[in-house]
């Protein structure tokens, strides 16, 4: 299992744990949504599951579902400002397509 995040995203993700000590992690995963099939999820954790699997990338704790595992093994995940907006940013080699809004994105 690898998954990898630039040193922005780390920094973007340290802010959030700063700011609720009472976090478990973050959570990185995929939901069923979208024109093109799955979706990212960031999120602050509230707590780990049995099905969890918790991983220590460059002293950030990311929680990561079993269901979720195998569709972001291998991702980057980057965090990037474009004038007003921010938001991260994945460059997952699992995918195979992209909706047109680059909100969700395929799998074979």
């Amino acid at each position: 299992m690898s998954i990898s995040i630039t040193p922005a995203a780390s920094e973007r993700m340290r802010h959030f744990l700063a700011t609720t000590p009472g976090a478990a992690g973050i959570r990185f995963g995929v939901k069923r949504t979208g024109c093109s099939g799955f979706a990212y999820v960031v999120d602050l954790a509230a707590s780990v599951s049995a099905e969890d699997q918790a991983l220590d990338v460059d002293g950030v704790r990311l929680i990561v579902d079993a269901k979720s595992l195998p569709l972001v093994d291998g991702t980057v995940i980057d965090f990037q400002r474009q004038g007003l907006n921010a938001a991260f940013v994945f460059h997952n080699p699992n995918a195979t397509g992209e909706c047109g809004c680059g909100e969700s994105f395929t799998v074979s």
